[in-house]
């Protein structure tokens, strides 16, 4: 926290450590908290190599449901905007338990703009713009082919030989990463970047 808290913004910026093997993690969540509107949930373990985001479930569900019970209790009119893996399974789960403490599920999102950034980057080394001038919507999930970029919104058209190859490196970019690093982390940085 201490690095955010050098931003330039009006924004107040805590810490707040939590003991894992506590029995009670949501409550030592809840002072960090208190009257927030907007609570950013980066948190899980990353993907390692031959490991599908199924995998990943058991471990960050964990995780997010404390976040989301501590949320439930002490910022219940806050936005949850979940950045854990899988985000496709993690967000209806959450929002389950939401609906259980009548709470509208609504204030949980799934934050999955790294494949927008992804999709621009990829498309603009295919038709030879500068990235800041590619604009791909990005629809449907976060996990392979959930992920819907929508290249036929794309100007100057992509070539439709390419189209398909395109499709598949942005739905696998995750993958690509994970195995680049082999193994030992996931798309820290460009999530950062995304975010």
């Amino acid at each position: 926290a201490a690095d955010l808290a050098h931003l330039e913004t009006p924004a107040k910026v805590t810490h707040c450590a939590i003991d894992p093997n506590a029995p009670d993690v949501p409550s030592q969540l809840k002072p960090a908290l208190a009257g927030a509107h907007l609570v950013l949930v980066p948190a899980g373990v990353p993907r390692k190599p031959g490991m599908s985001r199924d995998d990943l479930f058991s471990i960050n569900a964990n995780i997010a449901r404390d976040i989301v019970l501590a949320c439930s209790e002490a910022c219940p009119e806050a936005v949850v905007a979940l950045i854990v893996n899988p985000v496709n399974s993690i967000v209806p789960a959450m929002c389950e338990i939401y609906k259980s403490k009548g709470i509208s599920p609504r204030k949980i999102v799934g934050v999955t703009t790294l494949d927008v950034v992804r999709a621009n980057k990829f498309v603009s080394e295919i038709n030879g713009k500068h990235v800041g001038d590619v604009a791909v919507p990005v629809v449907g999930g976060h996990a392979g082919k959930t992920i819907l970029p929508l290249l036929s919104q794309v100007t100057p058209p992509i070539p439709d030989g390419k189209i398909r190859s395109l499709d598949q490196r942005i739905q696998d970019a995750g993958t690509e990463v994970v195995d680049a690093k082999g193994g030992k982390g996931s798309a820290t940085l460009s999530m950062a970047y995304a975010g």
